[in-house]
């Protein structure tokens, strides 16, 4: 017996929530329709709107689906799309991503190791990121917890006036954790 295969959908993915929007996937009755001049053609019923769209080229597009009635616009969809998507891709290239970098400091920190330590964190706070700094207690060194807090003060004074402390030093189990950012440019 041979089974009978489905026939192949097209491999181009669309997407649902757009495609409902446009020309025959609009499911409203009536719409307010407003044409590519930006006039307001009135409430009229959506076969008599598609047909108004195809007389003059162009595509019947749900602009406020929520609305009553709904509105929708006489465009070029294609057109549309293209410009949203440079849009959106102009937007990413603008916008920079805070990151969090971490710096580890330990208790018995030596002087230099501690200004090393210090450029590094500076590079990150001139780039634009955010800086999370911890403190590791090994083994009996708990007992010295204020010898910590000592260390991460002076780490954070050594950075200046070009950050502000987000979140103060804090003890986290056997850890102590700060966060700095880069001082607003305003």
């Amino acid at each position: 017996m041979a089974q009978i295969k489905s026939p192949v959908k097209n491999p181009v993915k669309s997407n649902k929530q757009t495609d409902a929007l446009v020309n025959e996937g609009i499911s409203a009755r009536e719409l307010l329709v407003i044409d590519d001049q930006g006039e307001n053609l009135g409430v009229i019923k959506i076969h008599q709107a598609l047909i108004e769209a195809r007389n003059r080229g162009l595509d019947l597009v749900v602009v406020s689906p929520d609305s009553k009635p709904v509105v929708a616009k006489i465009m070029n969809y294609s057109k549309f799309r293209y410009d949203q998507q440079r849009k959106l891709r102009e937007m990413k290239k603008n916008q920079h991503v805070v990151e969090l970098k971490e710096i580890r400091l330990s208790p018995v920190i030596d002087k230099h190791d501690l200004e090393t330590k210090v450029k590094q964190a500076s590079k990150f706070i001139e780039k634009g990121d955010k800086v999370k700094i911890s403190l590791r207690f090994r083994g009996r060194m708990i007992v010295h917890s204020n010898q910590g807090v000592k260390v991460m003060e002076e780490f954070i004074q050594a950075l200046g006036d070009s950050v502000t402390v987000e979140s103060h030093i804090k003890m986290e189990g056997r850890q102590l954790f700060a966060t700095v950012a880069p001082k607003n440019k305003s």
